[in-house]
């Protein structure tokens, strides 16, 4: 078992929800640096406020396209550009999960591309949601990803049917080339699972919990 220090700085401390306040976002900010998080992912309208918050002492973390995924490859540039001008470190972006299943992948790959250019050198963690996928899929993106300019696969934004689970990370690590990395997200609640996932191969473990746990 890794120690909760070597846990802690491969968790993305994760505040997503639609209600949360710039003093919910303090919070999780201070957390971060007082536990040394891999980095705070927050909403893209606290960003700026909270990189002047955090003054460096954590990395800024935030979503584009989220939840759904279905904004057009202009919109998603546009977050992305926008949130890194106001000193996001990492974007994390979600496909259209449409265009899976229909097949067009050569049009995620593109968008992928656009998007990790909007990115101006930054981070770029592609979240597939893999519930709403088959093992193939989930492979023909691992290929996808595999092909592109984003850093990262993540499973999930944690806002669907489930979030991460050992198989599908399990599959990830299989079909996902060694120059890429692996975030796992969404529901995970122990110490242990975190340290499993990061066993069986995620690189980073997006959660809202594990902070709390360790808080007690």
């Amino acid at each position: 078992m890794r120690s909760n220090e070597e846990i802690l700085s491969k968790v993305d401390h994760t505040l997503l929800g639609v209600d949360a306040t710039w003093d919910d976002i303090k919070v999780i900010i201070d957390d971060g640096i007082r536990y040394k998080t891999a980095s705070v992912c927050i909403p893209a309208s606290f960003v700026k406020k909270a990189s002047d918050y955090a003054k460096g002492e954590v990395k800024i973390c935030t979503v584009i396209g989220f939840p759904n995924g279905y904004s057009t490859t202009k919109v998603k540039c546009f977050e992305a550009s926008d949130a890194v001008e106001n000193g996001a470190d990492e974007i994390d972006m979600v496909i259209n999960v449409g265009w899976v299943k229909e097949g067009r992948f050569n049009d995620i790959l593109a968008e992928v591309n656009e998007v990790k250019k909007a990115c101006q050198g930054k981070l770029l963690k592609v979240i597939i949601e893999t519930c709403l996928l088959t093992d193939e899929e989930i492979i023909r993106m691992c290929q996808v990803i595999n092909e592109s300019d984003a850093d990262y696969i993540k499973t999930s934004t944690g806002f669907s049917k489930q979030g991460a689970t050992f198989e599908v990370v399990e599959l990830m690590k299989k079909n996902i080339s060694p120059t890429k990395c692996i975030k796992a997200a969404g529901g995970i609640s122990s110490l242990e699972d975190a340290d499993r996932y990061l066993d069986i191969g995620a690189d980073r473990l997006g959660t809202s919990r594990i902070v709390k746990l360790i808080k007690g």
